[in-house]
Parts: C-alpha cells; sequence; structure tokens
C-alpha cells in the first residue's frame, strides 16, 4: 500500500510540475501589469509618434513582426545585427534593404529600461507595435499575449527559406504558412496587411513586364517608375488607393488585378483563395475579425518562455554574461 502511496505521489507531481510549465509557458495580456505597469502605453505612444513622423512606419513595424515569427518563432532574431560568430537575419533575402523599422524599436526598448530595466522583452514590443500600427492606421485592434523572451542567436537561412518572396505561387505560399501552422484562410487574411506600406521596384518588376494576371493599364503606370533595368529601390504603394490607411481596398485592388505583387494576385487568380478575396472585399468587418484572430495564432508561434532565451538589454545584441 505504501508503494502505491509513493507512485500516487510521484504523479502528482510530476503532473503538477506539468501545470506549472504550461502555466509558465501561456502568453497573457495582463503579463506585465505588475512586472511594468506602463509597458504597454510607452510602446503605444513611440509607435504613434514615430507613424505621425513617418507614416509608413506602421507597415514597417507590422512587416517586422510577421518576418520575425516566420523564423524560428516570435523570438526577435530578426533584431539582431551581425557578429563575428555569426550572421544575422537582417542581410537575408527578404530583409536585406528592406526590413526596417529597428530605430523605433530601438528608441522603445531604451525608454522601457528606463522604467523597468530587463523586464520587456523585445519580442514582445514587436508584437506590440505591430497592433498599434495597425489600429492607429485605421484597423482592427486585439489583445496581445505577452510573455515572450528573446532568442540568443538568429537563422539567416532560414530566413531565405521560411519567409515567402513576392514571386511565390499559391502552393508556395499554403505551404510556407502551413509550415506555421496557419491555414489557407488565415493565410488570406494575413496578406491583407498589404493594405498598408510599399514595395521596391525590383519586388513586382517581373509582374509588370512578364505576366498576363494584371490589369494593363495599371502595369503601364507602374513601368513609369520602374523600368526594366535599373531603379530597384524605387517604391510603390501596394493599396494603390490607401497605402497609409488600414482598410479591404487591397482585396477590392486584387479583384480587379491591380495586385502589385505576383503573390497577391495569385490570391485571386482562378484559385482556390477566390472566394476569400470576395468575402473580404465585400465586408470590411469580416477582415478586420479574421485579420485580428489571425494575428494572434501568428504571434504565438513557437515563442521562448519560462527560462528559455532572455530578456535583451539592447534588441540588436544578446546580454553579456
Amino acid at each position: 500500500m505504501a508503494f502505491y502511496n509513493v507512485l500516487l505521489l510521484i504523479v502528482l507531481i510530476i503532473a503538477s510540475r506539468a501545470l506549472i510549465l504550461k502555466a509558465d509557458c501561456k502568453l497573457s495580456p495582463e503579463y506585465y501589469s505588475s512586472k511594468c505597469p506602463k509597458a504597454l502605453s510607452v510602446v503605444q505612444a513611440a509607435v504613434i509618434a514615430a507613424i505621425k513622423r513617418e507614416t509608413r512606419i506602421g507597415a514597417s513595424l507590422l512587416r517586422l513582426h510577421f518576418h520575425d515569427c516566420f523564423v524560428n518563432g516570435c523570438d526577435a532574431s530578426v533584431l539582431l545585427d551581425d557578429t563575428g560568430s555569426f550572421i544575422g537575419e537582417k542581410t537575408a533575402i527578404p530583409n536585406n534593404n528592406s526590413a526596417r523599422g529597428f530605430d523605433v524599436v530601438d528608441a522603445i526598448k531604451a525608454r522601457l529600461e528606463k522604467v523597468c530595466p530587463q523586464v520587456v522583452s523585445c519580442a514582445d514590443i514587436l508584437a506590440l507595435a505591430a497592433r498599434d500600427s495597425v489600429v492607429y492606421l485605421g484597423g482592427p485592434s486585439w489583445e496581445v499575449g505577452l510573455g515572450r523572451r528573446d532568442s540568443t542567436t538568429a537563422n539567416r537561412s532560414a530566413a531565405n527559406t521560411f519567409i515567402p518572396p513576392p514571386t511565390s505561387s499559391l502552393g508556395d505560399l499554403l505551404l510556407n504558412f502551413s509550415a506555421q501552422g496557419l491555414s489557407m484562410k488565415e493565410m488570406v487574411a494575413l496578406a491583407g496587411a498589404h493594405t498598408i506600406g510599399l514595395a521596391r521596384c525590383t519586388s513586382f518588376r517581373a509582374h509588370i513586364y512578364n505576366e498576363s494576371n494584371i490589369d494593363s493599364s495599371y502595369a503601364q503606370s507602374l513601368r513609369r517608375n520602374c523600368p526594366v533595368s535599373g531603379n530597384d529601390n524605387k517604391l510603390s504603394p501596394l493599396d494603390l488607393q490607401t497605402p497609409t490607411h488600414f482598410d479591404n481596398l487591397y482585396y477590392k485592388n486584387l479583384l480587379a488585378k491591380k495586385g502589385l505583387l505576383h503573390s497577391d494576385q495569385e490570391f485571386f487568380n482562378n484559385n482556390s483563395t477566390d472566394f476569400l478575396v470576395q468575402t473580404y472585399a465585400a465586408d470590411t468587418q469580416v477582415f478586420f475579425q479574421d485579420f485580428a484572430k489571425a494575428m494572434i495564432k501568428m504571434s504565438q508561434i513557437k515563442p521562448l518562455t519560462g527560462s528559455k532565451g532572455e530578456i535583451r538589454i539592447n534588441c540588436r545584441k544578446v546580454n553579456q554574461n
């Protein structure tokens, strides 16, 4: 009988430890309510100030969160600078001369380090900044689960592999998103992030010169600033009408074959995703609801929690022990 009592005790201890571990690993919107009560307001104020200085930065901050989460989870690895011992993700093909907003994250982190030193992670800053950018630009809000910790390394090859390029086919995109546990519906909703922001000529040149699934007059207008060669960094809006306002016009543009990127137009090109584009083009609220749900799910991709990772003091480099 004593043996069974001991066995039961062991089972209970293991079970309780598992529950504690599970609790430690769960993200919570209230994570900083006692640890750093001003954290969310600090991030929000800095994001709004940054967007007032340059409206485009809102889209850049949203994109940073996406590019972070798609490479080994939402761990702020995208923020790490190259060092002598490893090459970070900033020079990966999807990020090189393209990813931006790092200075805004630096400013937010510096402010938070004064308010509550080494408490708020860079990964959580990215998640909050993405949400606050969307809201300020007219989009939906959502509760951001918090409690992520920061990685101590980065993975350039993974960034090149898992962040879908603008030349992706629908099949490629489905593989990329499913690899992150995201459904087709969530993928098309998240693509709506392209209702804000700009893209470089090099990202859409092939689409406007070599492809037929684009409105001819729209393609012609883009060619004026994006020649067959040169002007690689010349910018054009992802959403033709309102590139600084978060709305559903991105989907309406796809219906008219006015998607800037090849990968954008793939969502409405006699494909299985056509009905989702039509749904979001017809109803802004449905798009907003699905976008918010998809952002919550994306922001929960493999976060480092508990004792994993660290809380970086400087988002660009790992802490010195």
